[in-house]
């Protein structure tokens, strides 16, 4: 069989996607809502209602299957929507976890609102379960830990893409939408907050907001399950105006005030003697250009020091070879005026080569002087 075309298949789904939502759908059992107007109606016949859900959660199943594979083939606020229809036809988990899948691949567009359509029943009254957001932001921030560790070699919690804060803030804001709801309970509202790795989050003024809104909502909290809700936020990550709030804030829980009172401390005591730090990071660096300097003197004293032992060792080496060479010199002066003396009584003066007669007798060197003083 041949395999559709891509864009012909896609403009079909969406057609079919339209259809699906363009049906009318029964009172939303799951919620246990009036069934407002508009789509919604209540029907007497409860056979009419199972076989209109059976035949779109048919027709939704059946689809599903056949979209294509690229992950950006469908806008996101549309797969949202076909899961919410997942969800309330009670498709197979097949089904359900295809469209999760496909969320998950481009959360970084999601927005509160699509959010918002995955989370409450159709007619808006109550909160449905929860596990298919947690599933889809869980399923996108290991995609995305992958993609850190495997391009940068770093750790994830610590360098976060732009996509990875995108939707830490949209999750941020989602629960503050979220938190008005009496029905839900800390362990669903903790267990979406800390599935965004804390270095997402620049600031956790919005996350702030969630749990004063969760505290504002649910009154009768005591003081650990406050503590518990607030565990999820930083209180040293909240901006000026955040810690200002929360140190008046009653419905906190006393260690988080103290937290953000004792950092706001810090911060005015900081900008109190902001100048003398000033003041003593430079004497600072005067004194470590100081020390440095002294190191280099000393280090060229040192080599000084040496230079001049070497310089003594050699001097007196060469005073020994200096007198020796005096001596060869003068020795070699004396013998040189005594040859002159010598050549006065050159036997071939006369022409005379035959050395036969001269007897070897020791030649007195100091008589030439003597005779040369007698003649004079």
């Amino acid at each position: 069989m041949e395999n559709p075309n891509p864009s012909r298949l896609s403009l079909a789904m969406e057609r079919t996607g339209q259809w699906i939502f363009s049906q009318e759908i029964p009172s939303d059992q799951t919620g246990g809502g009036s069934g407002g107007g508009g789509k919604f109606r209540s029907s007497d016949s409860t056979d009419s209602d199972s076989e209109t859900k059976s035949e779109q959660r048919e027709i939704l199943q059946s689809i599903v299957p056949l979209f294509p594979s690229e992950k950006a083939a469908f806008p996101i606020n549309f797969l949202c929507c076909l899961l919410r229809c997942a969800i309330y036809l009670r498709a197979s988990s097949a089904c359900k976890r295809e469209l999760e899948k496909r969320i998950a691949e481009i959360l970084e567009h999601v927005t509160v609102n699509d959010l918002l359509v995955l989370s409450f029943t159709y007619d808006g009254e109550r909160l449905l379960d929860l596990d298919s957001i947690r599933r889809i932001i869980s399923a996108f921030v290991e995609k995305e830990k992958s993609t850190t560790v495997f391009n940068a070699g770093s750790t994830f919690g610590e360098n976060c893409s732009a996509a990875m804060q995108r939707v830490a803030k949209t999750v941020d804001a989602y629960l503050a939408e979220i938190a008005s709801y009496g029905e839900l309970t800390i362990s669903k509202f903790n267990g979406i907050a800390i599935l965004i790795p804390k270095g997402a989050r620049k600031l956790d003024d919005d996350l702030y907001r969630a749990v004063d809104i969760y505290l504002k909502v649910h009154t009768n909290l005591d003081e650990l399950e406050k503590e518990k809700v607030c565990s999820v936020m930083d209180a040293l990550k909240l901006s000026y105006e955040a810690r200002v709030h929360a140190s008046q804030n009653k419905r906190l829980p006393v260690q988080i005030v103290l937290h953000a009172l004792y950092y706001d401390q810090l911060k005015i005591r900081s900008g109190a003697t902001a100048e003398r730090d000033a003041e003593d990071r430079n004497q600072l660096q005067t004194d470590v250009t100081l020390v440095r300097e002294n190191e280099e003197l000393r280090t060229e004293l040192i080599r000084m020091k040496m230079y001049v032992s070497d310089l003594q060792k050699n001097g007196h080496g060469g005073t020994t070879s200096s007198s020796e060479v005096g001596k060869e010199v003068k020795n070699s002066t004396f013998f040189s005026s005594v040859s002159k003396k010598l050549g006065k009584l050159n036997p071939f003066k006369n022409g005379s080569k035959d050395t036969s007669h001269i007897e070897d007798v020791g030649v007195d060197l100091t008589k030439p002087r003597r005779r040369r003083f007698s003649i004079s």
